[in-house]
């Protein structure tokens, strides 16, 4: 692995604070992506704010985990050995620094009820949060706390809020199981059926709920402030903090977009029509890219690009799409 030469960090950093009085159990993440740093910035800047008493926990826990990923983080990538947030559960035996991490941070997501999980992403575009299922028995994420997930994501302040994740996720990793691998450690992750699993994923299969946003791109400088103010409406909206720590989210309710296809990069000489942004429109037969065999991507119906990603791995997702929702939140 390329991080065999490099020092590995030897802990996870956690910082909790217990309210002296009963009230939710939040834990609030960043960096599970080494690169994805807006969540660092705005976790130290509510922790600073919470040790100094310009903000008051009322009530509940609130646990903090500003860097999930300390050897991505340390070497300024999105991963360290391999991606955190894709087959995310307690391993056996760990075989990776992933996997170490991933034995104490399932703990921690366990011991909460809610999860607030701070990202950011390559290409251009506004933030927006990744909505869990809807309330099922189903076998592939049974759920049973979509009126107040849904009630956290129409909170943060976003523009756009996007479910399907893991059922689009599934229909990828049944096209990916039909592909031969190359005996990797790599591959077989990524052809496993647990790959779309991770944080969020992680804390609903074990009864609680959460978010993944995507709070701006990773350099953009405002992502920082969009990140702190959501935390501290996430403390309003389940009661832990006053209401007048945080201004209200905007007033116009959010898109509500539902993935329904992931594509796979397959080689590193697929490429993009043009510079794709998240969200950006694209019609029936228009064509996305070009596959390093001269074969036209063409889109299948109506819709958005979701994580658009020019430089993606070969094997791993190039990009999504979505199109309109008729759920409704918050």
């Amino acid at each position: 692995m390329s991080t065999d030469t490099t020092p590995q960090p030897a802990f996870l950093r956690i910082h909790q604070f217990a309210g002296l009085k009963p009230g939710p159990r939040l834990l609030v993440s960043a960096a599970v992506h080494g690169n994805e740093v807006c969540g660092v910035a705005a976790i130290r800047r509510v922790i600073d704010a919470l040790d100094s008493g310009a903000l008051r926990l009322n009530c509940g826990t609130v646990s903090f985990i500003p860097i999930v990923n300390p050897l991505a983080h340390q070497l300024g990538r999105r991963e360290g050995d391999r991606n955190l947030n894709r087959n995310l559960r307690p391993p056996v035996v760990p075989q990776d620094f992933e996997d170490r991490i991933a034995t104490q941070l399932c703990r921690w997501l366990a011991e909460h009820e809610v999860l607030l999980d701070l990202h950011s992403f390559q290409g251009q575009g506004k933030p927006f949060a990744m909505l869990g299922p809807r309330d099922n028995r189903g076998e592939l994420e049974p759920f049973a706390h979509a009126r107040s997930e849904g009630l956290l994501a129409a909170c943060v302040g976003t523009e756009r809020i996007v479910e399907g994740w893991l059922s689009t996720y599934a229909l990828g990793l049944q096209r990916r199981a039909a592909r031969a691998g190359d005996g990797s450690r790599r591959t077989a992750l990524q052809q496993d059926p647990h790959y779309g699993v991770g944080t969020t994923e992680y804390m609903r299969s074990r009864g609680g709920y959460g978010i993944t946003l995507e709070c701006g791109q990773h350099q953009d400088p405002d992502a920082p402030e969009f990140a702190y103010k959501a935390i501290l409406r996430t403390l309003v909206l389940l009661g832990m903090a006053d209401a007048d720590v945080v201004e209200p989210r905007p007033a116009t309710p959010p898109e509500l977009l539902q993935l329904y296809e992931v594509v796979d990069r397959e080689h590193e000489g697929d490429r993009f029509e043009r510079a794709w942004a998240s969200f950006d429109p694209v019609a029936k037969g228009q064509l996305i890219g070009t596959r390093f065999d001269g074969t036209p991507v063409l889109a299948p119906d109506d819709g958005r690009i979701v994580f658009p990603a020019a430089q993606g791995q070969p094997g791993a997702e190039w990009f999504y799409l979505a199109r309109a929702s008729s759920r409704q939140v918050g």
